[in-house]
């Protein structure tokens, strides 16, 4: 059966500083907001959350060409990738920027947020600058962000499953995001947020991320990437993927068998799984709008059937669409809070977390995960969908 699309809007909404926009410009029918955006000489900075696992984690960000392949959406160029790299590390350094003043600038203007353009830059990170990773080669997590989303979004993730043994690879895919900022100074703006959504171009952006992760992974599973960085252990290797991205992972799982297992966090199905399914891991961790009836109609509930025994659906009925990023914990830092009761910034990264981090482990490591098992009381507001 094939299923209607709907692509998440590119311009950032459902996302918690465009929600904080929008509660601190409330309509002139509406009544005040319980929490208003601070003025912008008083915006406290930001910090993401420590990570659960054992280990420091050290991040470098690095520059990736793929010469055998022209760009989607700019033929006359080679696809050009900026990837954020996690993973062990000695502790040492400088602590890691969570993204550049242009990134940051680029996402308060498009939301228009009464905020300094550089609040991003303030966000406190656990990562190092370029540590020397620690020895031991580990499996291999590639991230793909949301349309109109950058890499530093899936930060708190990264940082949790880098400090847990893994190396995480989080991708920009340019021009699908509000900004990338390339080596030698080249801005790449959005092309995707100028396209109008519809299920094709849904289809063709899901199917070009696909390549980009084929192509990171090229890069990553022959050897160090520099000096001293992390080793990849090539037999376990998982996709996660928030939004667009989830999409991606899931048409990545399809097309590349190195792929061991994937996520896909909140995302539509922009390409349906084959009726056979595939035959590796797939965890489906969203929130209600995937429900049958919902805005997302028959969706997940169709390519969770054809999964069968690979899959699992795990619900957040409370979930917001950015509660499986880092948004809204900013929004909470800055002292607003979402409307309509749903999970809060901190515990909604604490929800994601602990989920994917039990799923890769399962199935990346073999390890025993009894949180995929059933309901759980210390995560009531996960539901278990089969």
């Amino acid at each position: 059966m094939k299923t209607r699309r709907r692509m998440v809007p590119t311009a950032l909404v459902a996302t918690a500083l465009v929600a904080c926009a929008a509660l601190a410009a409330p309509s002139a029918s509406a009544g005040p907001t319980s929490g208003t955006v601070p003025s912008a000489d008083a915006v406290p900075n930001l910090s993401l959350p420590e990570p659960t696992g054992p280990f420091p984690v050290g991040m470098k960000p690095v520059h990736l060409v793929d010469a055998d392949r022209a760009d989607p959406w700019r033929p006359e160029e080679r696809r050009e990738l900026m990837v954020s790299v996690w993973y062990p590390a000695v502790p040492y350094g400088d602590p890691a920027a969570y993204t550049s003043e242009t990134v940051s600038a680029a996402i308060v203007e498009s939301a228009n947020l009464p905020v300094p353009p550089d609040v991003l830059t303030t966000v406190a990170t656990h990562s190092r600058d370029r540590a020397p990773a620690l020895p031991g080669r580990r499996p291999l997590v590639v991230l793909s962000p949301g349309a109109g989303l950058s890499r530093e979004s899936l930060t708190s993730l990264a940082e949790d499953l880098a400090s847990r043994g893994y190396v995480v690879a989080g991708i920009d895919h340019t021009y699908e995001a509000r900004a990338v900022v390339l080596p030698d100074g080249r801005v790449a703006g959005c092309l995707l947020c100028e396209r109008e959504n519809s299920a094709e171009v849904g289809a063709w952006v899901t199917r070009g991320r696909a390549l980009d992760i084929s192509f990171v992974l090229d890069e990553l599973t022959h050897g160090r990437l520099w000096r001293h960085g992390p080793a990849v252990d090539a037999r376990h290797i998982a996709v996660v993927g928030h939004s667009l991205g989830g999409s991606a992972a899931a048409a990545a799982i399809v097309d590349d068998r190195r792929v061991d297992a994937g996520v896909n966090m909140d995302g539509t199905f922009q390409v349906d799984f084959p009726e056979t399914g595939t035959d590796r891991p797939f965890l489906m961790l969203g929130s209600a709008s995937h429900e049958p009836g919902a805005s997302d109609g028959t969706d997940w509930p169709d390519n969770r059937a054809r999964l069968g025994a690979t899959g699992l659906w795990l619900q957040v009925p409370t979930a917001n669409h950015g509660s499986f990023t880092d948004q809204l914990m900013f929004l909470d830092q800055l002292g607003v809070p979402l409307p309509g009761g749903f999970v809060a910034g901190a515990r909604g990264v604490e929800i994601t977390n602990a989920y994917v981090g039990a799923f890769l482990d399962r199935h990346l490591r073999g390890a025993d995960a009894p949180l995929l098992d059933g309901p759980s009381d210390a995560y009531p507001e996960v539901e278990f969908r089969g």
